[in-house]
């Protein structure tokens, strides 16, 4: 069942979302557990997980997603797989670490495969399961200096596209929400040290600097990422599977 005005009913799901203590994931998390499911808040923050955990009545699990090797044979019992997690670190590509941009991959890809691989048994038992990877409009458009971020972004759009015609039958949906640039405290700290190196004040460097390329001049709130998210838990969106949900003030149309 669906309330148009709160979203799909999940209750009895159980919800486990990544990078969850603060920003999207935060958001995402308050999202699906006001809907009705228990959440794993997963965060490598062990405060800040059990911050949220606490707020919203769910359980934190405190893991360092980019040490893949502990997670090759984890087993998780979850009816809804939220992928967030992620950092950022801009170079040139010439200048850019290789151990950094090794970091980088194992969290924002190859654990986002891991953890769907650790929740597909169950979920194709039960004959439901919704898998949802937090890309972003980095993984349809590149930016310099981002080598890490997009490669990862974009892979991420390909690894749900498998999941989805292996799971069609099973009852599995995957997809990614792409959104650009959301209100986050790493957002709010670019703002900070962007105003300063172009000397522009906070609403031109939105406008002119981090949303030059978009129609919409205005940050994407968490809260707008977290209702994809619950959308594409609904019995609504049950053939939607394979795809992206771009949340992009325009970017992409350009």
């Amino acid at each position: 069942m669906t309330s148009p005005l709160r979203g799909p009913d999940l209750s009895g799901r159980r919800a486990v979302v990544t990078g969850a203590a603060s920003g999207i994931g935060e958001a995402v998390a308050t999202r699906l557990a006001g809907l009705g499911a228990h959440v794993v808040v997963c965060d490598i923050d062990a405060e800040g997980a059990a911050r949220t955990a606490e707020r919203i009545g769910g359980e934190a699990l405190v893991i360092d997603l980019s040490q893949t090797a502990d997670l090759a044979e984890r087993t998780l019992d979850a009816d809804i797989l939220v992928n967030n997690a992620g950092v950022q670190h801009i170079a040139p590509v010439d200048e850019f670490k290789p151990e950094q941009f090794a970091f980088m991959l194992r969290l924002m890809l190859e654990a986002p495969f891991l953890l769907s691989r650790a929740v597909l048994p169950r979920m194709y038992e039960r004959g439901w399961g919704r898998i949802i990877h937090v890309s972003s409009i980095h993984g349809q458009r590149a930016s310099a200096y981002k080598s890490a971020y997009v490669s990862a972004k974009h892979g991420l759009l390909g690894l749900s596209k498998v999941i989805a015609l292996e799971g069609a039958a099973k009852g599995v949906t995957s997809n990614c929400v792409c959104p650009g640039y959301v209100r986050t405290p790493l957002v709010e700290k670019q703002l900070a040290d962007q105003a300063a190196v172009h000397g522009l004040n906070t609403d031109q460097v939105i406008s002119d600097v981090l949303l030059a390329r978009s129609a919409v001049k205005r940050l994407i709130e968490p809260d707008e990422v977290a209702g994809a998210v619950g959308f594409l838990c609904s019995p609504e969106a049950m053939s939607i599977t394979g795809t992206e949900l771009t949340l992009d003030g325009g970017w992409s149309a350009s």
